[in-house]
């Protein structure tokens, strides 16, 4: 049955679910804890081709547990190799990355065998996979060519078609175009000599891939056509929807509308077939899950039963001691428990402060780049404009003495207009410096009346700019409507001002992770609306960005939930800003967003 598993889990997971639980049940029964390791590893393949990898990860960790009281190097080796790849699919690369290593670790001190040496090539294939999806090209085409190598030289072709076709995607990554043909190629004639039909799909997908970037839409509309012929010959519904999606983008790309339409009903329907198994695996999930629960129950309550059994000989003779003994140290670890509590809630509240001073001085960071380029146009006027004025006086001097009235008048008026505007671009340049040194103090501060517009203007252009010295190559069309009757509002300017800058950043992110994946004819936008309604003056945010999922929305304003990638941001902006416009200054910040299309946030003030 154990081998009949392995036969199904390829071609049939639903059949390789149900006899896996039977052989793990079996060899529970029969005390063959091997056995029920290597069924739970082949029930947590399953789990993971179905997408629940937090169920797969469960298993393989109960696997972990069998092979280490066993001390089985090997057993433990290809189990954190599994999670490895569990976590690379499910796109944690760095847990999937510290697994494999893990494995790799394992392997070292183990006597060369061929299981060893064909492990140790699934290992490297993993790792190389990983640095493939993480764009760590040269890092990926180390490791498959090493791995290759390895597969060579032990003649493990069931692999070899895997490894050709990721160095297929490797070539494609450097836009090399006969070399990922010859390793497509290489890949296409082992998927069918081993029929690996599910590497065949993926193959003939990847080709299209090739072709799609090289411009040649015949070829790649010819291979991605193949790939979906053999991904339905093998029922393998998930390729055959990415077949379908890349056909109807495709089509619709050479706006054959027609052809578009067919394979946008093909992908639906293959979509559809999907979640229908997924419903049937969830219910089988959830039988196996029961009587698991119930077998561990059931062996918990004998192990019970025997441990009364033994307790009941001496319980009388030690009783009243044991009762004497379990208050004293109740007593006394209760006492240790609350020194330990208070101890914990005095760090927690330090590491809060510390966490939201990080969070204002990270902004703050971010305001004085875009301070450095904008401080230099009103410091430009003043210096340009006092340089006028010396040479003006000079003039004004000479018609004085020529006794030249009128024209000295003249000269005596521009260089009033010019003092004007001097002071007019001094103040804008202590009014950037105020805004910089209110932004970095701490403490709540003091509420005055406050021109929104003037703010938000000069927060989206010290935002933007302090992105643009980060990078360059980016640019985003600016849009406002300020409501030029906006009455002055009571705030306290470094506060709602630290709101601002946070979300003129997330906006200005969500268009520059949109500009990595979207084509050429889109336009970043990103629109700062002000108005006066019912006695409030609100400030809208917009962008054309990533837009926020609606799984995630109610989530977004939480402290430490975040949606960019580790080390990119703490959780805390969007949390921060809530507590200062509403708890703060008793407003409002409300939110609607399409993923893919905008997200929108509006702030709301009492006027």
């Amino acid at each position: 049955m154990s081998d009949l598993s392995n036969e199904y889990l390829v071609t049939n997971p639903d059949s390789c679910l149900i006899v896996s639980q039977q052989v793990y049940q079996l060899a529970g029964k029969y005390n063959l804890p091997s056995q029920q390791a290597i069924a739970l590893n082949n029930i947590a393949d399953v789990y993971c081709n179905m997408g629940d990898y937090v169920t797969g990860i469960r298993i393989c960790l109960k696997a972990v547990r069998i092979y280490e009281n066993q001390k089985n190097v090997m057993g433990l080796a290809g189990v954190y190799n599994d999670l490895g790849a569990t976590y690379i699919e499910a796109a944690d690369y760095s847990n999937g990355l510290r697994y494999l290593r893990m494995a790799e670790r394992g392997l070292s001190n183990q006597i060369k065998t061929q299981d060893k040496e064909q492990l140790k090539a699934i290992i490297e294939l993993n790792i190389g996979e990983c640095f493939l999806y993480t764009h760590q090209i040269d890092s990926a085409a180390y490791y498959l060519q090493n791995t290759n190598r390895t597969e060579g030289q032990y003649h493990y072709l069931n692999f070899v078609g895997n490894i050709e076709r990721d160095l297929g995607e490797v070539e494609i990554a450097r836009q090399h175009k006969a070399e990922a043909l010859k390793h497509l190629n290489v890949a296409v004639k082992l998927s069918k000599s081993n029929n690996d039909v599910k590497m065949l799909s993926m193959t003939y997908l990847s080709t299209s891939k090739l072709y799609h970037q090289f411009k040649q839409q015949d070829s790649a509309e010819y291979y991605a056509q193949k790939a979906l012929e053999v991904a339905r010959s093998g029922k393998y519904e998930q390729d055959a929807l990415n077949a379908g999606i890349v056909l109807y983008s495709d089509y619709d790309e050479d706006k054959n509308l027609p052809e578009a339409y067919k394979y946008y009903k093909l992908a639906t329907i293959a979509k559809d077939s999907l979640y229908s198994q997924d419903r049937v695996k969830k219910m089988i999930s959830m039988d196996f899950e029961e009587k698991q629960r119930l077998q561990d129950l059931a062996e918990a309550q004998d192990r019970y039963q025997n441990q009364i059994r033994t307790d009941l000989l001496v319980a009388g003779l030690v009783i009243l001691l044991i009762i004497g003994v379990v208050l004293w140290r109740s007593n006394t670890n209760k006492k240790r428990a609350n020194m330990v509590i208070n101890d914990t809630l005095n760090e927690l509240r330090s590491t809060q402060n510390q966490l939201i001073q990080s969070e204002k001085m990270a902004s703050l960071g971010e305001l004085t780049a875009g301070i450095a380029h904008e401080i230099q146009n009103p410091l430009n006027f003043v210096n340009n404009f006092s340089d006028v004025n010396r040479e003006m006086i000079d003039e004004l001097k000479e018609e004085l003495k020529a006794g030249n009235t009128d024209e000295a008048l003249a000269i005596a008026d521009d260089i009033q207009q010019n003092e004007e505007k001097i002071n007019h671009h001094g103040k804008r340049a202590d009014f950037i410096v105020k805004g910089m040194l209110q932004h970095s103090r701490t403490g709540t501060g003091e509420r005055q009346p406050t021109n929104v517009n003037i703010l938000a203007d000069e927060f989206l252009k010290l935002s933007y700019h302090g992105l643009r010295a980060k990078d360059k190559s980016f640019n985003a069309e600016l849009i406002t409507d300020f409501d030029e009757k906006l009455p002055k509002v009571n705030i306290v300017q470094q506060d709602i001002g630290r709101v601002m800058l946070n979300l003129f950043n997330n906006a200005f992110y969500a268009v520059n992770e949109k500009m990595k994946t979207a084509g050429a004819d889109y336009k970043p936008e990103v629109t700062v609306t002000t108005a006066v309604e019912n006695n409030w003056v609100t400030i809208t945010v917009k962008d054309n960005g990533i837009g926020i999922p609606d799984a995630i929305k109610d989530k977004i304003m939480q402290p430490f939930f975040t949606t960019k990638p580790t080390g990119q941001g703490t959780g805390l902006g969007l949390s921060l800003s809530y507590d200062i416009v509403v708890k703060g200054h008793g407003g409002q910040l409300a939110v609607t967003s399409e993923e893919g299309a905008y997200t929108q946030f509006t702030v709301s003030l009492p006027a």
